[in-house]
């Protein structure tokens, strides 16, 4: 489970006008003496979020700037082996992180597949803001992520988004995506209680990404979490993840699943479609009562 571990972070007094947007937690050196530490809070990452061309396929980044940064003792051990080309000052540059988004309460959320992995090569002043760097990071691997992220991470800027379905009108990849945001910033809440019931609301189940989202609303409301994959999925109805079993599951408006979630090929999946049927199957193996609607 991800937990917010940084909740006290509007008490980090940082110089900037809007506060931070990014916390970049892991180590430097790649060993343990830095090992899941602060490393910086920045206003922007420039490099993480690209734009998706039409192949799907991004070009490459190089390297990434950590923009208006304030940088954390661990990120100051690597800043301070600029211009160091021994192999120990090489070593010494080295940093991996995970980026985490901060939210206007000082909570964060983990970016589930935003990472900064890569070599320290420069450090200078901030343009706009003083006393705090510009940080450029050498990429050696990391994903980078498709800039509509930044949309959905911002319905989570000011705490959990307040409204059910704010997925909708996401395509499947996106719909992954604000799975994977709403798994980020897991609150940790208890279970309800055995014999539960929850209301899916199935209008907009188009996919199966869409079901994993409507599912989550169901168990933990708006921007909530419940699976975004077959094996979470599987993991969440054993218990942990907001609803223990056994559940009562009413699935309003089941039809839309029934006519899209059909037999066949799933060319995004690159396998056999998941269908309303294997997971009706599903659930009731994991004793969820089912009330289609």
């Amino acid at each position: 489970m991800v937990v917010n571990r940084d909740a006290g972070l509007r008490r980090w007094t940082w110089a900037h006008p809007v506060g931070p947007r990014w916390l970049l937690r892991g180590d430097i050196g790649f060993d343990d003496s830095h090992d899941d530490v602060p490393l910086a809070l920045c206003a922007d990452i420039e490099g993480l979020f690209v734009d998706t061309p039409a192949d799907g396929v991004a070009a490459p980044v190089p390297e990434i700037r950590l923009l208006d940064c304030r940088p954390e003792p661990a990120l100051l051990v690597a800043l301070g082996a600029l211009g160091q080309s021994s192999r120990a000052g090489l070593r010494r540059r080295r940093i991996r992180g995970e980026v985490h988004a901060v939210a206007t309460d000082g909570s964060t959320g983990l970016v589930i597949g935003a990472g900064v992995s890569g070599t320290v090569n420069a450090a200078g002043p901030s343009r706009s803001v003083a006393g705090l760097l510009d940080v450029t990071v050498e990429l050696g691997e990391g994903e980078r992520l498709p800039v509509g992220v930044l949309g959905i991470l911002e319905h989570w800027r000011t705490g959990r988004p307040s409204r059910r379905n704010l997925w909708a009108g996401y395509d499947r990849d996106m719909r992954h995506r604000w799975a994977g945001v709403a798994l980020g910033h897991l609150s940790g809440a208890p279970d309800g209680p055995p014999g539960t019931t929850y209301d899916l609301d199935g209008r907009f189940v188009t996919d199966i990404e869409g079901f994993y989202c409507a599912l989550g609303e169901a168990i933990n409301g708006p921007g909530g979490y419940f699976g975004w994959n077959l094996d979470a999925l599987e993991d969440c109805l054993r218990g942990g993840f907001g609803a223990q079993a056994p559940f009562h599951l009413v699935w309003h408006e089941s039809a839309v699943a029934r006519e899209h979630l059909a037999a066949g090929y799933d060319r995004r999946r690159l396998g056999p479609a998941i269908t309303r049927e294997y997971l009706l199957d599903m659930l009731a193996k994991h004793r969820i009562e089912i009330d289609l609607r």
